[in-house]
């Protein structure tokens, strides 16, 4: 229901030969020495609790056609319900690292065997309205894992065609009024799936966004 005030029509697509597997890995290895700046990297703040670390994988799954595998989060969960997330979660003492904590996180929500994860690299954190500090884990998934979604966290599993992501004329900019924390501006990332319109927006295409400006460095 926030107006859209711009679609990016005029930013190009990636190409699809930076969408390949190979190029994905090649871009990661670079990742130290590329030039670039993410475009998101915090959400006004509703609260006053410490930032707590988190972690989301960003599952690649390396289909004829990649895909971003995304979860919507059951309308139960005290924080983002009902949204569109990657799995993902708090970081936790035991986790020896933050892809560790994305690998754990997307095995409990999903059942996704990190036997079938390849991870390439992380993009910066993103803060988001709740106080989390959220790392991107960008990994590559090969096909023929079974999932299992928690319905206790998970109400839907679903997969979106990276190239679609990946394109600045399906990202929405939206402006939502106000002072203070109530002034926003995200994206949105509406993505028709069959009968039902899966709505990308906040934390979620922000991070996107911010993997889009790394594959176009």
């Amino acid at each position: 229901m926030v107006p859209v005030t711009r679609v990016d029509h005029d930013l190009p697509a990636v190409p699809p030969a930076r969408l390949t597997a190979d190029a994905l890995r090649a871009r990661f290895s670079l990742s130290g020495s590329l030039v670039w700046t993410p475009e998101v990297r915090r959400e006004p703040s509703l609260t006053r609790r410490s930032p707590a670390p988190a972690a989301v994988l960003v599952p690649i799954v390396l289909r004829d056609e990649p895909m971003v595998l995304l979860t919507e989060r059951a309308t139960r969960m005290s924080t983002h319900s009902g949204q569109i997330a990657f799995p993902g979660g708090r970081v936790d003492p035991g986790d020896a690292t933050v892809a560790a904590a994305a690998l754990r996180e997307a095995w409990e929500e999903v059942g996704l065997d990190a036997s079938f994860v390849e991870v390439l690299g992380e993009l910066p954190t993103y803060t988001t309205i709740t106080a989390f500090v959220v790392t991107p884990v960008v990994a590559l998934v090969q096909p023929g894992f079974a999932l299992r979604p928690n319905p206790a966290e998970v109400a839907d599993v679903f997969e979106v065609p990276l190239a679609f992501l990946m394109n600045p004329a399906h990202h929405r900019r939206h402006h939502l009024e106000g002072e203070g924390p109530a002034a926003r501006h995200f994206f949105s990332m509406p993505y028709q799936d069959g009968a039902h319109e899966r709505f990308v927006w906040g934390a979620t295409a922000g991070m996107l966004r911010n993997l889009y400006r790394f594959l176009s460095a």
